[in-house]
């Protein structure tokens, strides 16, 4: 009888109620849909049409077919210590939860346990001192909490989310990094490209000095010409000093995210050295139109495909299972000790017939006066459970904002490397135009001199162009979710 009621007690504590609030979503704190890019006045701007699946079902492999690239993310992937870290915050959350979750289950202990105690004479009824001896053996549940206000299932719950919401932390750093590794290598390949067209500039700009300064010496040219052709050589050295140094530090970033030596990097990105032949750095234009061409869908979607999105509300989530326990802690707390088994004199006869021992002790804790320190409770998880609100839609707004600009940029970066492109052409042709009239005596030096600077600023802003076109895409395949998979 005494087990049946035991385990109906048992069963009521497990199945308790919650007094944790009923969770709602919040409402998205952003438009039903992303701003449209207004048209510039004069400029068609490029817009790729949306095709293929969306960037959250598209994983990074897919996406990024250089296979030197994939071979830096999946390096990244393996290696970062960033993601080394997110990936044990996971299993301390997941321990967490694991310690908090067995609360709610009995703690049930076997013991043996074997007692003598020596009473004097002085204080034995007898009038004689005495050896008292006693043994024990069975199985304890210790002060376990019948939780029937859900404080203990509150807790677990908390716990379960802040899990969940480290776990969705974890895939959000792995999205940062997949796109962060990208960029990197897409921008050494774009400063491997200006390395080499400075590196070519230099090259002709100090065979042009070398000529004019044999025409000065004949008297054929002036020193305005020597001084005017060696501050174009001289800018063009800078130029290449200063882009080799960003190049160096740029590889320096992709050893640092992909956790590998600076050797493996150098082989992975396949680095030209000074001098070489400009290399394929950076992705055709229709390679960068395929990959701008995701369906943005709608900005509800972001609130499945993104993670750090998911992460927010798992938190929110949490912290309004902590207020249910807060509530909790205004009512009584009713805990059970329990033992059955068997005690005897002596050890031998622990199993002997008539030894059977049990033990039932429930306890009923109910708070009266506490300091204020129960309400105190209660308010402080109401008022984090507001400031994860907070924070979950600032979440969305960012994410929103994220999606947005990376739509603009879709918008107009096409057009604007278009327009850099016909610049760069021009420039190269008024320095071939000029060329000729300077060698039929129309045209002066200084006039080759001015379009020789300009060509070579304009062929270094369209790399940059370009640049910005691939690193605008792998933001808008980021903002969208994608990159996880």
């Amino acid at each position: 009888m005494k087990l049946n009621i035991l385990s109906a007690m048992v069963a009521m504590a497990l199945a308790g109620c919650s007094m944790a609030p009923r969770y709602e979503r919040p409402a998205a704190p952003v438009a039903d849909i992303y701003p449209v890019t207004p048209v510039v006045a004069g400029m068609a701007t490029t817009i790729p049409a949306a095709q293929g699946k969306a960037a959250h079902d598209t994983g990074w492999r897919d996406y990024f077919t250089d296979p030197r690239l994939q071979q830096l993310i999946a390096a990244a992937l393996e290696h970062n210590r960033d993601l080394r870290s997110a990936a044990l915050r996971v299993e301390e959350a997941r321990a967490q939860y694991t310690v908090q979750s067995a609360d709610r289950l009995p703690t049930v202990n076997a013991n043996v346990s074997e007692a003598r105690s020596r009473t004097p004479a002085a204080l034995s009824s007898s009038g004689r001192a005495t050896i008292g001896q006693r043994a024990d053996a069975g199985i304890a549940v210790p002060a376990f909490e019948l939780d029937f206000f859900g404080r203990v299932k509150s807790l677990s719950d908390a716990a379960l989310a802040s899990y969940l919401a480290t776990d969705e932390a974890r895939l959000a750093a792995q999205l940062t990094v997949v796109a962060e590794t990208a960029k990197a290598y897409y921008t050494e390949r774009a400063l491997a490209e200006q390395a080499a067209l400075a590196q070519r500039t230099y090259d002709a700009r100090a065979k042009t000095y070398g000529l004019t300064r044999q025409r000065v010496d004949a008297g054929a040219s002036s020193r305005l010409d020597l001084r005017s052709n060696e501050t174009l050589m001289e800018t063009a050295r800078v130029a290449a000093l200063t882009v080799a140094r960003q190049r160096a530090q740029a590889a320096n970033a992709l050893t640092v995210l992909t956790g590998q030596s600076g050797p493996a990097v150098t082989d992975a990105v396949g680095a030209a050295g000074a001098g070489a032949a400009m290399p394929s750095a950076l992705l055709s234009d229709s390679a960068i139109d395929a990959l701008a061409a995701l369906p943005e869908g709608l900005p509800s979607d972001l609130l499945a495909r993104r993670p750090d999105i998911r992460a927010a509300e798992q938190r929110l989530q949490a912290a309004n299972a902590n207020i249910g326990a807060a509530r909790a802690a205004f009512f009584p707390r009713v805990s059970l000790t329990a033992a059955l088994g068997s005690a005897s004199p002596t050890f031998g006869g622990l199993f002997d017939g008539g030894s059977g021992a049990w033990s039932f002790t429930p306890q009923l804790v109910l708070p009266i006066f506490a300091g204020g320190r129960n309400q105190a409770n209660l308010s402080l998880a109401d008022t984090r459970k507001h400031l994860a609100v907070a924070d979950y839609e600032k979440t969305i707004q960012v994410a929103f904002r994220e999606v947005a600009d990376a739509l603009a940029a879709r918008s107009y970066l096409g057009s604007q490397v278009t327009a850099q492109r016909a610049i760069q052409e021009a420039q190269a042709d008024r320095l071939k135009l000029l060329t000729l009239r300077f060698e039929n005596g129309v045209a002066s030096s200084l006039d080759v001199l001015d379009a020789q600077r300009e060509l070579f600023s304009a062929e270094q802003s369209l790399v940059q162009a370009r640049l910005l076109r691939a690193t605008s895409a792998i933001d808008l395949y980021k903002a969208l979710g994608g990159g996880v998979q």
